[in-house]
């Protein structure tokens, strides 16, 4: 196995500076798992190089929850204690930088039953989508190779080889192996953002998604526009939320979607692993959940609130991006997400609509859950107002 030091510190470089765009006097928060001590004591380092007036790590033990999710009181597994939500709180009113890590072993929640791992999802907490909808953090999500996630992508190979392989393959998607990765990073963003400006300019009334098990037509609110993931906060500062990231996305009209949906990819979810999804929608709502395996996790976990049921995200992805090339299942919604379109049951987010007498149409949850229904069989179209269909994507080409 390789000696990672120096891909460490240029990692924990893009994401401090890049992708949260951490300036001088900044809190920053970070969210890493045990096993992540290596890139957490990296971006620390990054930060108070920047300039953080403090590195604020909250650390999660996936064992722990497994600990949790095996014999407490069923009752009590979706308590979360309070001062988790305020710390995220916290965080927004501080106007402060996040860096949330990914890579966890998901063979911390082997066998155990699916109903119970829906009800708990933490470390995600309800505070999350506000502080993302209120624009009050410049933050990012994004990977930490870990040897329990290696094996789980790579289960053929001798566990070295496949953290080897994961590195190389995840440093491959963060443009790491480029000369000069914020220059490879700004391209590719060039591209997504105009991508997003094409569709917004064509005000589609809906998306139908067409494909193997797949029909499924999502209505757009009128002011409804599409984004990539290049945000900035209410304060001004450019930040990068994902990554990896190879999407443009918007926000649906929760009331305006039917038809049946198959998953291109499995779906792991803070504990809860799900294959082989299957949803219909009527009017809206997700009447008919099953999987493979997992289905009960996932109907819990759309059973969190009223608008669970209901989406609150579109995202596209074409087939220029760095992961969906790769043809691997990284069984980890940043990446997967980002390797084929997807949609989202929860939470909508509040900026791709640009008039406020939309606003209170969009879907509001606890929860937000991406995942992947696209592939280059699935052909994408836009539906206009008075009938038309327009082509958008085929065999993951832009059509616009």
């Amino acid at each position: 196995m390789r000696d990672r030091s120096g891909d460490i510190e240029r990692m924990a470089e893009l994401y401090v500076g890049f992708g949260a765009n951490l300036q001088p006097g900044q809190l920053l928060g970070v969210t890493a798992y045990l096993g992540m001590e290596e890139i957490a004591r990296a971006i620390a380092r990054a930060g108070y190089r920047r300039g953080a007036r403090y590195v604020d790590v909250f650390w999660w033990d996936p064992w722990i929850k497994r600990a949790r999710l095996e014999h407490a009181d069923e009752a009590t597994l979706d308590y979360v204690p309070p001062w988790v939500g305020q710390r995220m709180l916290w965080l927004g009113e501080e106007r402060a930088a996040r860096v949330s890590l990914v890579g966890a072993d998901p063979s911390a929640y082997d066998g155990l039953d699916p109903a119970r791992t829906g009800k708990d999802v933490m470390p995600y907490v309800k505070e999350t989508p506000v502080v993302v909808n209120e624009q009050t953090t410049s933050w990012t999500a994004a990977p930490f190779p870990t040897l329990g996630w290696a094996q789980q992508v790579f289960p053929e190979l001798p566990p070295d080889e496949a953290l080897d392989k994961l590195w190389e393959q995840v440093l491959h998607t963060l443009r790491l192996d480029e000369p000069d990765p914020i220059a490879a990073w700004h391209e590719r963003m060039d591209t997504l953002i105009a991508a997003a400006g094409r569709l917004t300019e064509r005000r589609f009334d809906a998306v139908q998604l067409r494909g193997p098990g797949t029909d499924l037509t999502v209505g757009l609110l009128p002011s409804s526009k599409w984004l990539a993931a290049d945000f900035t906060t209410i304060d001004g500062q450019k930040h990068y939320p994902n990554l990896p990231t190879e999407e443009v996305f918007t926000t649906p009209d929760p009331e305006r979607v039917d038809g049946f949906v198959t998953a291109t990819k499995p779906l792991e979810f803070y504990g809860a692993r799900i294959d082989g999804i299957r949803i219909r929608f009527a009017g809206g709502r997700a009447v008919e959940i099953d999987a493979d395996t997992g289905a009960e996790a996932l109907r819990g976990i759309a059973a969190k609130d009223d608008g669970a049921s209901r989406l609150g995200e579109l995202a596209l992805v074409d087939g220029q991006g760095r992961i969906g090339p790769l043809g691997t299942v990284f069984r980890e919604t940043l990446f997967d997400e980002n390797a084929a379109s997807h949609i989202a049951l929860g939470n909508a987010y509040t900026f791709p609509v640009e008039d406020e007498a939309d606003l209170p149409r969009i879907n509001t949850s606890a929860v937000h859950v991406d995942f992947m229904i696209g592939s280059p069989e699935v052909e994408v179209d836009g539906l206009t107002r008075d009938g038309q269909r327009v082509p958008i994507l085929r065999r993951g080409d832009w059509q616009l």
